[in-house]
């Protein structure tokens, strides 16, 4: 049978077992590979962001209020939840993006105090755009893994990830 193929993660726990013979190094095999993983995909990201001159956190923003559904708008509350930033930091992302022309802020038709973010057409073809590049990016490198296969990594990373976000 051919040896399988090393990637850094086996060198690195190699390293370490040649080190630290005392240590049971199981984890690493799986959280330095989620760990790398994550980093490669997040440059990968960036470049698929970069085709459509967004940056990640211009995708983020539109995203949530495309996902949002029709008028696609949320409040900066909203977005400050579904993005995992702070206040200021929001309040500087939508002027960003009100100045690109890929949202407009308006006022909440019941409650004049509320402000709304919306999505303009040209921020709603943008984040489709990108998405459909994502998309295609994404699938491409899930190829070497049966439906079967992706189903059940899709299950385990879950488990993995729902206690952290507890």
């Amino acid at each position: 049978m051919p040896e399988r193929p090393q990637d850094e993660v086996d060198r690195i726990v190699s390293a370490w077992e040649r080190e630290r013979p005392d240590l049971d190094l199981g984890p690493l095999h799986v959280f330095s590979r989620v760990s790398r993983l994550a980093r490669l995909l997040e440059i990968a990201r960036r470049r698929a962001f970069a085709a459509q001159d967004l940056e990640g956190w211009e995708f983020d923003v539109l995203s949530a209020l495309r996902r949002a559904g029709e008028p696609y708008e949320l409040t900066p509350g909203k977005l400050i939840e579904e993005t995992l930033v702070s206040s200021g930091t929001m309040t500087n992302r939508i002027d960003r993006l009100v100045n690109a022309g890929l949202v407009e802020r308006q006022a909440d038709t019941s409650d004049r105090r509320v402000v709304r973010v919306r999505l303009t057409p040209a921020g709603k073809e943008t984040v489709d755009a990108t998405m459909t590049r994502l998309l295609e990016f994404e699938r491409e490198h899930l190829e070497p893994l049966p439906d079967r296969e992706r189903a059940a990594l899709a299950s385990h990373l879950k488990e993995l990830l729902l206690p952290f976000e507890r």
